[in-house]
């Protein structure tokens, strides 16, 4: 699956929005790309999963024995990916601000995890998610995500495969473009739900 594919499978969810977004990262932006829109519908989702789990077979040459996923927007794809592969899935949950294991979940030393996202902005959601493999023993062979954001910027603490980069332009809170400044923001994500 190309760039293009990959997007017009947003544009046909409906799943590339346009507005003023306030990310997870706390970056400002114009568009956001809303992948559980996206992967809502079963046959898309499996396109999408299967394009990305493609390539992470042809890439990444360790053994792949759990995939991890931050919830919530890496649920489904990393669900998605973990019966591509045939390996178990476990998520981690923010609890009171930081990644955890819950429901029964464990890494046990020695796995080779996987982490798969939906989307890689910043690289913060990883390198946080990739701390609590590391605590719990497990190994890092790579991260996958369905798009990175971030075209290769974002600081991560392992490689990054992605099915398409998608350059959306990102601002701070006082680098604001004054075509956004007077759209109500809104914040799409999962992050700092109340």
């Amino acid at each position: 699956m190309n760039k293009d594919q990959v997007i017009s499978e947003f544009i046909d969810a409906g799943a590339l929005l346009e507005g003023h977004f306030i990310l997870s990262s706390g970056l400002h932006s114009s568009k956001y790309l809303q992948c559980a829109l996206a992967l809502s519908d079963p046959s898309r989702a499996k396109r999408l999963s299967s394009a990305l789990s493609e390539k992470i077979k042809e890439k990444i040459k360790e053994k792949i024995d759990l995939i991890v996923s931050p919830a919530m927007g890496g649920v489904i794809i990393g669900h998605e990916i973990a019966r591509n592969l045939n390996v178990p899935f476990v998520f981690l949950e923010r609890v009171n601000g930081a990644f955890e294991l819950r429901r029964g979940f464990s890494i046990k030393p020695g796995l080779k995890c996987l982490l798969v996202e939906d989307i890689v902005t910043t690289g913060l959601s990883s390198n946080e998610s990739m701390e609590v493999v590391n605590k719990y023993g497990g190994e890092i062979v790579g991260e996958a995500c369905l798009i990175d954001r971030s075209c290769g910027k974002a600081k991560l603490d392992t490689e990054l495969l992605s099915l398409t980069s998608f350059d959306i332009p990102t601002f701070d809170s006082d680098n604001i473009p004054k075509e956004l400044i007077n759209v109500p923001a809104i914040k799409p994500g999962s992050r700092n739900i109340t």
